[in-house]
């Protein structure tokens, strides 16, 4: 299984591109990292297209030529992981046959050039939002995630283990408040209620509400919140700063640059998630295309870099065009960043999983009344949700 990262260290944002290129090489080193870490950064009181792609689950580099093609094979199931990932190993077959694990790049996506470094920071950081989430008791300790918002509504997508404290905080029963914050040191400026979160996945993963270290795959692992009110009773903005999404099939490709974006937490000492967090962004090329054993690209490999902490889940993976392709998710373990493997879900998971779900896609989510829909999911489905969590919490 891979760690959750609900936490990542906040001053190593300083860091340029160039730094983070040289932790990917040493990253590469431990790629064979097997135990992938998911839970949302606990603060602790105390100190602490031509191209052709096959599903495998694994590695990968710098842009492909048009014509290269990658193959996704079945990863090994390592002891401790839950599920099973595919990776994309690179291969020169012709396109017409290609087998039906494979996936193709699309050539030429956009219609306009890619963007700047700076420009692609900027959008990243500027939709960018850390989820924190402070108990008044002992059952449950504070934590700390990433989203990223994606409808100037204040629609945020973050990960299923990040918004199930969110969900908790919505309980009478629960006394939990969580906050949405930007900017560096985060600040807090709004409160947020769920829009959407698996069942599936609290089903599944209910029993680690309290776990020291949950471990998951990455798998249904995403969820969409919504800000409903202002930390100081102030009116909300007519608009929210957002990023689009791009949902298409490896629209991110094996070594496509892409920037990473998040609030990482890990090694942070004392309450510091809480009054001296900063966003953290570097830029990395996919590894690997890897599947949950579908034949699809559910989750990209980003290898070693600063944002493999806990704090990052949920924070964003955009490529060159200013497209959010997909959220951090997990990490391999290791001692350091440079020991790990990042991995995030990508977006055409997202989709198609939240179609399979609830049979509404993302368009079609949040073409609607995200405010209704929130209610609705507020009146029918977090009670019962909630009434798993209450039953474990009580054991």
């Amino acid at each position: 299984m891979r760690a959750y990262i609900q936490e990542m260290p906040p001053r190593l944002h300083f860091f340029l591109a160039n730094i983070g290129a040289l932790a990917l090489i040493v990253g590469a080193f431990f790629l064979l990292s097997s135990v992938q870490k998911y839970s949302p950064a606990r603060i602790s009181n105390e100190a602490t297209s031509s191209e052709v792609a096959s599903v495998a689950a694994t590695n990968s580099s710098d842009l492909p030529a048009a014509t290269s093609t990658t193959t996704l094979k079945k990863s090994p199931q390592a002891t401790t992981t839950v599920a099973r990932a595919a990776k994309l190993t690179v291969q020169k077959p012709a396109v017409q046959n290609q087998t039906p694990n494979q996936v193709m790049r699309i050539q030429n996506p956009y219609s306009f050039p890619p963007e700047s470094f700076d420009a692609l920071n900027t959008a990243a950081r500027s939709a960018l939002v850390n989820i924190l989430c402070l108990p008044h008791g002992d059952t449950l300790r504070p934590i700390s995630g990433s989203g990223v918002i994606i409808d100037p509504r204040g629609v945020i997508l973050t990960n299923a283990h990040v918004a199930q404290y969110v969900l908790l905080s919505e309980s009478s029963q629960v006394s939990l408040s969580c906050f949405i914050r930007t900017g560096g040191p985060a600040t807090a400026h709004w409160i947020p209620e769920v829009l959407y979160i698996p069942p599936v996945w609290v089903q599944a993963h209910v029993s680690e509400i309290t776990s020291e270290h949950p471990t998951g795959t990455g798998e249904h692992d995403y969820a969409l919140l919504l800000i409903k009110a202002s930390a100081d009773g102030s009116p909300l903005p007519t608009e929210f700063p957002s990023i689009p999404v791009d949902t298409r099939e490896a629209i991110a490709f094996q070594g496509d640059q892409v920037l990473a974006a998040s609030y990482p937490a890990e090694f942070l000492g004392g309450v510091a998630a809480e009054y001296n967090l900063f966003p953290a962004s570097s830029f990395t090329s996919v590894k690997q295309l890897l599947t949950f054993n579908t034949g699809t690209v559910d989750l990209l490999s980003l290898g070693g870099i600063i944002e493999a902490q806990s704090g990052s889940s949920g924070g964003a993976v955009v490529n060159a065009w200013g497209r959010l392709v997909g959220i951090i998710s997990t990490t391999s373990s290791g001692d350091t960043t440079a020991q790990r493997d990042l991995r995030a879900v990508t977006l055409s998971y997202i989709n198609t999983d939240l179609a399979a779900q609830t049979q509404f896609d993302l368009a079609t989510t949040l073409g609607g009344d995200v405010a209704a829909e929130a209610l609705d999911f507020t009146t029918n489905e977090a009670p019962n949700l909630i009434s798993l969590y209450l039953a474990q919490l009580s054991k």
